[in-house]
């Protein structure tokens, strides 16, 4: 049964709006919706999905994330089916807006500051939320996935505005198909000129940034499947958590919900395929406790101890 009403919260001073929705498995996911950042006359929106009735005294992980469309289009609404089944799993998920040239008339970099200043806020706001500050994930697709992956591999670029006390930096990184290489060899040399290599996050592998999976088809002719191949690999020299995860002959966009969104469309094999590996990925993580088959998710360029459950 489907049960709908109307909430108003007030948190942090910022007014949140939202519906219940009766999912499958009985179990009911309140979506809420929170200006976390305003510039000016622009006030950006995030959408937050939890379960209604969650145990506020364990507190739980949480995502957030950025959607596609090359800095310039998108829509957070890219990302509300992974919301939706993150949060059934007990994880604290939301999908965010980010200022976009259509819109906003800005470049990458204001999308960088926007996607920091998301993660800051979720942290910043842990206690009132229920949430484990040490258990956040940033998450996207294409130029959202540049957008995650900058926030846990790139520094700086931090918004003058926010606390720099509170760290911006992720936990752990999911990515789907991302822009991670903005040199010539990749995807947006063209947008960010001489400046390209600051947010390039291909050139700003550490030792150090947080466990990561990356989803990229074979087939994708818009961020080449080298560029993930050569992050993986650098990542791993490094020695950090990489897991590359390729679905073979498939096209940029591949990952998302069937029933498409914001003019794009998917496919629900490889909807399924992408819903269990970051499960799994997750499980091992020790960010969910159940459905846990690390053999099926370990990779060739992930060593036998990191495909350990809960490491």
């Amino acid at each position: 049964m489907r049960k709908f009403f109307l909430l108003i919260i007030v948190f942090a001073g910022v007014f949140m709006t939202g519906r219940v929705f009766a999912q499958d498995n009985n179990i009911d996911i309140t979506k809420t919706e929170v200006i976390y950042k305003t510039i000016g006359d622009v006030k950006l929106k995030m959408h937050i999905f939890d379960i209604n009735d969650r145990d506020k005294t364990k507190p739980a992980p949480a995502v957030v994330f950025f959607f596609g469309g090359g800095w310039v289009g998108g829509n957070p609404e890219q990302f509300f089916p992974f919301c939706r089944h993150l949060a059934k799993k007990g994880i604290v998920a939301a999908s965010a807006e980010y200022r976009i040239k259509s819109r906003h008339n800005t470049s990458p970099f204001e999308c960088v500051a926007d996607g920091k200043t998301a993660v800051r806020w979720i942290r910043q706001n842990a206690k009132s939320m229920a949430i484990d500050p040490n258990k956040i994930i940033a998450g996207g697709g294409s130029a959202g996935g540049h957008v995650a992956a900058c926030t846990g591999a790139v520094s700086g670029f931090d918004d003058k505005n926010d606390d720099p006390n509170i760290s911006s930096v992720p936990n752990l990184m999911i990515l789907f198909n991302p822009v991670i290489d903005t040199s010539e060899k990749g995807y947006g040399h063209n947008k960010l000129g001489d400046r390209w290599k600051e947010i390039s996050p291909l050139h700003h592998v550490k030792s150090g940034i947080c466990p990561t999976i990356i989803f990229h088809g074979t087939a994708d002719k818009t961020v080449p499947i080298q560029n993930q191949r050569d992050f993986t690999k650098l990542m791993t020299e490094a020695g950090n958590q990489c897991q590359l995860v390729e679905f073979q002959d498939k096209k940029h966009g591949f990952f998302n919900a069937p029933k498409g969104v914001a003019g794009k469309k998917g496919n629900i094999e490889s909807y399924t395929k992408t819903l269990a590996e970051m499960d799994n990925f997750l499980c091992r993580q020790g960010y969910i406790a159940k459905n846990c088959s690390a053999k099926k998710s370990c990779r060739k360029n992930t060593s036998p101890a990191k495909c350990t459950p809960g490491k």
